[in-house]
């Protein structure tokens, strides 16, 4: 052709494995060629290899990127990649780069499923027949159309009907511009302009002439493309003159263009288109289609193109939440697909139940009239159902031997490599469970203060008597005597006080400051220590007959477990007991009984199954710690499946909104003699410690001190004064100047009052010699009062 027709452009080819192969025969004939077809991945040097070659179309990659996108955004982790080979086999990169994206979004390729070119096949519905049976045994229903010509999307989309590969829970997903389908990506083009409406006239006239009975009739990138590369090819003839119309002179025409065609802006960088496209999301229903939502690059979803002024509006979608507009899916479905292999009442999820377990109120089995009916109840299964109405989507079951299992499993590590956990929904552990007697105590009257708390109330209540004592004895008659009376009576006084029951008179005033502040401190401690002891003393409080693990080995004694296999492997490779020391038991009940017969020392419960235990029988048994965690019960399902993702985000949902605890106080109450106890075993009273009173004391010990530096000072004062002019005192050395005011301090002065006729005229047997003392001074004249410490007659 290019040396019969004297060719000089090549303008075509749709895929890339046909563009090298003309590509080929152009550089060798220096014929530029044109090429609708773009690798996702460039081979390297392709500019080198084919340097005729223009590539009018861009990377399929931004097509890729967005495919894998979505798939994300509907949290689809399995998908069905579908691929129609061509007869070079030049465009793997395209599942490659794929297959990379998908790691990103966290989804991975259950299957891939590579056709042939429709050409080969002799009789496509058989063989499609034939590969689309090994896509019903597989698990996702998300398929991919990486790549695939009209025809063999055409056998492909009507054989997947009859075989029930396109209903609900379906999805189809078109990674190019060939077919359209359930959900389809296209390259963005611009109608609104004059030369767009002038060739989709013409598009739409020539293509009813000749293909009346279809009613789509708009032209798509390939037709636009073709269409600006034609006017590509013109604006390079145009621009040459008859002198310089080589080839390459062509070629450097057609590379230089740089103007705004029908399929978008036109300019070459490489060899290939330099702008980045536009996406647009369609959704196609029967026929027809809708468009949704835009993929620009570098941004995601947008409603409009003018991404700069939309980014921080709701016109703008984070891919994350699915897609900004509404999609109709197949089998005109309400809620976001899931895609997956979805149980239906012809083919229910099968639930395992375990038909008993040593604790009734996790699962236990109901008798029926109807002996075909199976009939569970417990906590477990109470949540399986409030699970299930948790689920934005019906999921048909029935208890038989299982698909899931749903019980008082545990989390463990070997599990895990087998089947896969939900979220767990009780927290888990190994407790030890033991009897335990009601502590009783002689001595609990002091437990209620720590004994440092008891040593500071002590010496600063000896403080506070001394002050007083200090304080008082020089005036008040009720603190003279000899030493054991003014001890006693300054000792009573300060106990005394304890009760409020203090008869004895104050003189002084400072006396009275330091009194008041012992008093407030008294009523505080009285206060805290009586509420201490009658909280300690209503608490039902339980000692252990076991704390010690040690102990029971060493003793030689039997321990209990609930006969799962990982508690009595734990018992006996972690905790170290012996085989022959470790009794299965079968019930809740013959705990109680293996106990009593001393069957058992101990027993070794999981951390729920303690919580149950305890809430019937807190009178008589208690836990004591460690506590050895584990992970948790949890529902199981099988390996990878997706379920789990759903149970899991609807277990956090009712444990957010309450509801799982709610469920957890019905089937775990305490018995009406328990009522109290769980909450009181687990808050036992602490003894009250000086750091709670520390600050009260410093105030009572402060005002003391300074009331009796103020004392001191004021006597001080008072003996100076009253020395003034004395020649003898002033020669005195500072020694025996401190022993004179301590003698002075310590002497003892009688404050006179006047006295009483009427009381004295109506008690004649009173002594004058009292009488008299009692006639002189006045109610006024305190102790601080006066001048040299001395009352006169």
């Amino acid at each position: 052709m290019i040396k019969e027709k004297e060719v000089k452009v090549i303008v075509g080819m749709e895929t890339w494995g046909a563009a090298t192969m003309v590509a080929d025969i152009g550089s060798r004939a220096q014929v530029p060629v044109l090429s609708f077809a773009e690798p996702a991945i460039a081979p390297p040097l392709t500019s080198t290899r084919w340097p005729f070659l223009v590539r009018m179309a861009n990377s399929s990659a931004e097509q890729i990127t967005c495919t894998a996108a979505l798939v994300g955004s509907y949290n689809w982790r399995k998908v069905i990649i579908i691929y129609e080979d061509d007869a070079t086999n030049a465009d793997t990169g395209n599942l490659a780069l794929l297959s990379e994206a998908l790691q990103i979004s966290n989804s991975e390729i259950e299957y891939r499923l590579v056709l042939p070119p429709i050409s080969y096949l002799t009789d496509p519905k058989q063989f499609l027949q034939e590969k689309l049976l090994k896509l019903l045994r597989t698990e996702s229903r998300v398929f991919i159309i990486l790549q695939s010509s009209l025809a063999m999307g055409i056998h492909l989309f009507r054989e997947a009907k009859e075989m029930g590969l396109v209903g609900p829970d379906s999805v189809w997903v078109i990674a190019s511009d060939t077919i359209t389908s359930a959900l389809g990506i296209k390259t963005h083009f611009s109608q609104d302009s004059s030369s767009y409406k002038i060739f989709e006239d013409q598009f739409r006239s020539y293509f009813r002439s000749e293909y009346p009975e279809d009613d789509v009739s708009e032209p798509g990138i390939y037709a636009l493309r073709a269409y600006d590369s034609i006017t590509v090819v013109a604006k390079s003839i145009d621009g040459m003159t008859s002198d310089n119309s080589s080839s390459k002179i062509s070629l450097g025409y057609i590379l230089s263009s740089n103007f705004t065609g029908l399929s978008g802006p036109i300019s070459f960088r490489g060899g290939k288109l330099l702008n980045s496209p536009i996406l647009r999301i369609i959704n196609m229903v029967g026929k027809k289609y809708k468009e949704i939502d835009f993929w620009l690059p570098k941004f995601g979803l947008s409603k409009t193109l003018k991404m700069e002024e939309d980014k921080n509006s709701s016109k703008v979608g984070d891919i994350r939440n699915g897609l900004i507009g509404a999609v109709i899916w197949p089998g005109d479905l309400k809620r976001d697909p899931k895609g997956r292999a979805m149980p239906t009442d012809a083919k229910p999820l099968i639930i395992g139940v375990p038909a008993r377990t040593t604790f009734d109120k996790f699962v236990k089995l109901i008798s029926s009239d109807n002996p075909h009916k199976i009939i569970y109840d417990g906590y477990c299964i109470e949540l399986f159902y409030k699970v299930l109405q948790v689920l934005k989507y019906d999921l048909p079951y029935e208890f038989s031997d299982y698909d899931a299992a749903i019980g008082d499993i545990t989390i463990l590590v070997n599990r895990t490599r087998f089947v896969e956990f939900s979220q767990p929904y009780t927290e888990s552990g190994l407790s030890m469970v033991v009897p335990a007697k009601a502590e009783q105590s002689p001595w609990i009257f002091i437990k209620p203060f720590t004994w440092g708390m008891w040593i500071v109330t002590g010496a600063i209540l000896i403080y506070t008597m001394s002050v007083v004592w200090f304080l008082e004895h020089r005036w008040n008659p009720e603190f003279n005597g000899p030493w054991n009376i003014q001890i006693g009576t300054a000792l009573w006084f300060t106990f005394s006080s304890l009760f409020f029951a203090h008869r004895e008179r104050i003189y002084s005033n400072l006396t009275r400051l330091v009194v008041v502040v012992w008093l407030f401190v008294v009523l505080i401690l009285n206060s805290s220590y009586t509420a201490s002891l009658s909280s300690m003393l209503t608490v039902q409080r339980l000692k252990p007959n076991v704390t010690d693990i040690g102990w029971l080995k060493a003793s030689n004694l039997n321990v209990g477990f609930d006969g799962d296999s990982f508690v009595r492997n734990y018992l006996e490779n972690v905790l170290g007991f012996k085989p022959e020391n470790i009794l299965k038991v079968d019930h809740e009940y013959k705990y109680i009984t293996d106990f009593e017969s001393n069957r058992i020392a101990a027993a070794f419960l999981e951390l729920s199954y303690e919580r149950a235990f305890l809430s019937q029988h807190c009178k008589e048994y208690t836990a004591t710690i460690p506590t050895y965690r584990f992970g948790g019960f949890a529902f199981v399902f099988q390996k990878g499946s997706p379920l789990a993702a759903d149970f899991s985000e609807a277990i956090l949902k009712l444990s957010e909104n309450g509801e799982l605890r709610s469920l957890e106080e019905k089937w775990f109450a305490p018995s009406p003699e328990c009522s109290g106890s769980a909450e009181v075993n687990n808050n036992k009273t602490e003894c009250l410690s000086l750091q709670d009173f520390w600050g009260l004391f410093l105030i009572s010990g402060t005002t003391s001190t300074i009331c009796a530096l103020v004392f001191l000072v004021r006597n001080y004062t008072s003996r100076q004064d009253a020395s003034e002019g004395n020649i003898t005192s002033s020669g005195r050395s500072i020694w025996s100047k401190m022993i004179g005011f301590a003698k002075y301090i310590y002497a003892r002065r009688e404050r006179k009052f006047p006295a009483r006729a009427s009381a004295l005229d109506q008690n004649p047997d009173v002594d004058k010699r009292s009488s008299s003392k009692m006639e002189c001074g006045s109610p006024s004249d305190t102790p601080d009062d006066t001048p040299d410490g001395s009352i006169s007659c």
